[in-house]
């Protein structure tokens, strides 16, 4: 279906036809039309699916540019995400001159308190610097309409809910709320219990998470050999844009450390980097300046990145739902992607649980031998030989050339030009500190060792602050309480509408 067929008005489908769209993706033709209708509405659909557009551009077409009140509130739960989403709704309402803007933790307060004084129409925001805001009374927001709380998953996971029923403790009992989740487990549902009121569910088939473009590969290995072993199959593969996985923050320096020591064009982001340093990494990543980023999940959570060909996840999740959003990074629009799993021996179990959420088998890849990697090396280097000969300005070099090649046999200088660009992946040594092992798993429908609704394993708590979409959110030094919040509207009746 066509935006023009959606009842928005002109001035958004300009803003459209700008950004090169004229085809809705599935959950904005279903949401889109509920939106406008002013029902509560949840939205099961995974990062890349259109999503932020599917309540961006309704909120944007109801929004009264006249007033100077917040009219709409976007709850994300990571400082990328609300960037993110902010510069979508900027992108999409620019006709209409809708005032987007985004407050989050880890940035200067008091610009952000100058933007609110500006008196903008929309405001994004992570739950810590909203409550701060509200706390020290620079966010009103008594005259809010729509509330949305997008990646409800990920805020769930990160402790969010408290946070969030004391936000909208402040929003008017009568609104629009608009919950959108790549995953519907029970927790999520009781979230919906509580803040919406006879939500329409719009459900994307399940096969759909799973990304149908994406081939799922594992590959069995242990813990010392993981880092040489990737190395190997990028020479191999020469993805073009590669995400990789890493658990914890320590692993995410340590991998990109060495990747940059032996030569790869890699950064890598987590959240203990300035917010300056996170955004400038994406934006190289985004513009193909980087070939590798290396990243935690929380980082990555919420990225709209075009173009990634391949996801290396170096240490298996320890949930499933996690594996569904690192892999639909890569198999968008169309395109395929490749994902590639290093599975030790005593995480087997956690391969099975993804399996059997996926209901896809990955299939096992062997590691390249050190004959493959070199072969892969020396195709790289050919290429960059043709690209500098085609670049020309060689002429100074014309003596000295020739002087060689007098004094030795050509077939020799050939030799020597492709083993300086190629290198031997083990030629410099990397040392990966390896991570505490992940907890024994047990049933599938039993507690998932640790859960991804539960209480955490150690790792999860060591990156609290990773998750919480900014380092310094005042709130967590006990300034609010985290009073449970009665919502006025709840109510339990649903209507659900499978995608077809």
């Amino acid at each position: 279906m066509k935006f023009s067929e959606l009842n928005l008005d002109e001035s958004l489908l300009s803003a459209i036809n700008d950004a090169g769209f004229s085809e809705a993706t599935p959950i904005q033709v279903q949401t889109i039309p509920l939106v406008l209708s002013g029902v509560d509405v949840i939205g099961q659909a995974q990062t890349g699916t259109g999503k932020t557009a599917s309540f961006g551009l309704p909120i944007l077409q109801e929004v009264d540019v006249k007033n100077a009140n917040i009219q709409a509130l976007i709850i994300s739960p990571t400082r990328e995400l609300a960037v993110q989403t902010q510069e979508e709704l900027q992108r999409l309402g620019k006709y209409r001159h809708t005032k987007v803007i985004a407050v989050y933790g880890g940035a200067d307060i008091r610009r952000q308190i100058k933007q609110l004084q500006a008196h903008p129409q929309v405001v994004v925001g992570t739950p810590g610097r909203l409550l701060d805001h509200i706390k020290r009374h620079t966010l009103k927001l008594e005259h809010v309409q729509k509330v949305v709380l997008d990646e409800a998953d990920e805020m769930l996971d990160m402790g969010f809910v408290e946070d969030i029923e004391n936000i909208l403790k402040n929003v008017p009992s009568q609104h629009q709320t608009l919950l959108y989740s790549a995953t519907m487990p029970k927790p999520i549902m009781r979230i919906a219990e509580k803040f919406m009121q006879d939500p329409q569910i719009i459900k994307i088939k399940s096969k759909e998470l799973t990304a149908d473009k994406i081939e799922q590969y594992m590959v069995r290995s242990k813990e010392y050999e993981k880092f040489n072993t990737m190395t190997r199959l990028f020479d191999v593969q020469k993805p073009e844009l590669a995400l990789i996985f890493g658990r914890t923050k320590r692993r995410v320096d340590e991998l990109t450390r060495g990747l940059k020591a032996r030569g790869y064009n890699a950064e890598g982001i987590h959240g203990d980097l300035s917010q300056q340093k996170r955004m400038s990494v994406l934006h190289q990543f985004k513009t193909g300046k980087l070939t590798y980023l290396v990243a935690t999940d929380v980082a990555a959570r919420g990225l709209d990145i075009s173009g990634v060909s391949h996801v290396y996840n170096y240490d298996i999740p320890q949930d499933p739902d996690s594996y569904v959003h690192r892999i639909g990074r890569t198999g968008r629009a169309g395109h395929s992607g490749i994902s590639v799993t290093f599975v030790a021996p005593n995480e087997i179990s956690y391969l099975r649980g993804i399996e059997q959420l996926t209901n896809v088998r990955m299939l096992p890849l062997k590691p390249p031998t050190d004959a493959e990697a070199l072969a892969g090396q020396i195709e790289t280097a050919k290429q960059e030989i043709a690209r500098q000969v085609q670049a020309g300005k060689l002429d100074k070099f014309t003596p000295a050339a020739q002087q060689l090649l007098q004094d030795y046999d050509p077939l020799v200088l050939a030799q020597l030009l492709l083993k300086n660009l190629s290198k031997d992946p083990e030629s410099i040594p990397v040392k990966i500190t390896p991570e505490r092992p992940l907890p024994n798993r047990r049933s599938r429908d039993g507690h998932r060792g640790g859960g991804h609704f539960g209480h955490g394993h150690s790792s999860h708590r060591n990156n609290r602050s990773d998750r919480r979409g900014g380092n310094h959110d005042s709130h967590r030094n006990g300034e609010h309480s985290h009073s449970r919040h009665s919502q006025p509207r709840r109510r339990r009746k649903y209507t659900v509408r499978a995608q077809a």
